[in-house]
């Protein structure tokens, strides 16, 4: 049996019981280590599930995916994947190989930044769809994600931003010539995040548009959610730019139609109250 185990978004303690009788059972156990990360490291894990862990990056889960699978034919295995296991596209794909190979499968659900989002006091029936916001490059500078943004708000609905995640990335001149040199892990900030939005702001005035989102929109910074230092800042998308949220890992909300209720919860973690009294002036587009 293949067990694809989710681990919460906060320290060792957040995996479920059913989760962690799983893991105790199997024989081998992998830790997927790229589309998140707690905020303790593996040592923690192992010393809590009383398992040691293999730590599964991306080249591991897509070049040897199939072994993964031949072990949980003949054995229990489990993959453990921070906040739920359907989180990311890469773990629907284990699944339907799982499938094809007639390996079966059972998942143990947990949260995830996309229902615990709700911390903020943003009511989760009012979100659109979710976007990833990249680490730009001198000469990549994609828009897209904006767009979505403002199609969201347009509908009157909230855009949770997944913010970029570096880890275990090569430099081009490595990866061209075939070196194993990784560049340290990067972890997107809600600053940059925000400082990305108002450039493409910037830009789109320039091109003679007045776009559907402002440096006066209302927006929510969430840093480690779930964990005992958590923050939370709401504010203008210019003051998200300079806000210290702490370390990683950080999402980015932007507001659409807010509820009386959901403006009174933002306003328990305002940067500044005025930026609340200056809302209603700012009409969606």
């Amino acid at each position: 049996m293949l067990y694809l185990v989710g681990l919460g978004l906060g320290d060792a303690k957040d995996i479920t019981v059913k989760g962690l009788e799983a893991v105790r059972r199997c024989r081998r156990v992998y830790l997927e280590a790229y589309t998140s990360v707690l905020t303790v490291g593996k040592e923690a894990l192992e010393e809590f599930y009383g398992k040691e862990l293999t730590l599964a990056d991306r080249e591991t889960v897509e070049q040897e995916a199939d072994s993964i699978l031949k072990e949980a034919a003949v054995s229990d295995v489990a993959f453990l994947v921070v906040g739920d296991p359907f989180g990311a596209t890469t773990h629907s794909d284990l699944v339907l190989r799982a499938a094809k190979l007639g390996v079966p499968y059972t998942v143990i659900h947990n949260a995830s930044i996309m229902n615990a989002v709700g911390c903020c006091g943003l009511q989760l029936y009012n979100f659109g769809e979710t976007v990833s916001v990249v680490f730009w490059t001198d000469t990549w500078k994609p828009e897209s994600f904006f767009d979505k943004i403002e199609r969201n708000r347009q509908n009157g609905m909230h855009t949770l931003c997944l913010l970029d995640i570096k880890v275990k990335e090569q430099s081009l001149e490595n990866l061209m010539k075939g070196r194993k040199i990784y560049e340290p892990p990067r972890y997107m900030s809600v600053n940059q995040a925000a400082e990305q939005l108002l450039a493409i702001i910037q830009n789109r005035r320039l091109q003679g548009e007045e776009p559907g989102i402002t440096e006066n929109t209302l927006c929510v910074g969430l840093a480690r959610v779930g964990a005992p230092d958590q923050k939370i800042a709401s504010g203008t998308l210019s003051q998200l730019c300079t806000v210290q949220m702490g370390g990683p890992l950080q999402s980015l909300v932007v507001t659409g139609t807010l509820h009386p209720l959901e403006l009174e919860m933002l306003q328990l973690f305002s940067v500044d109250r005025s930026s609340f009294e200056d809302h209603s002036k700012e009409p969606l587009k």
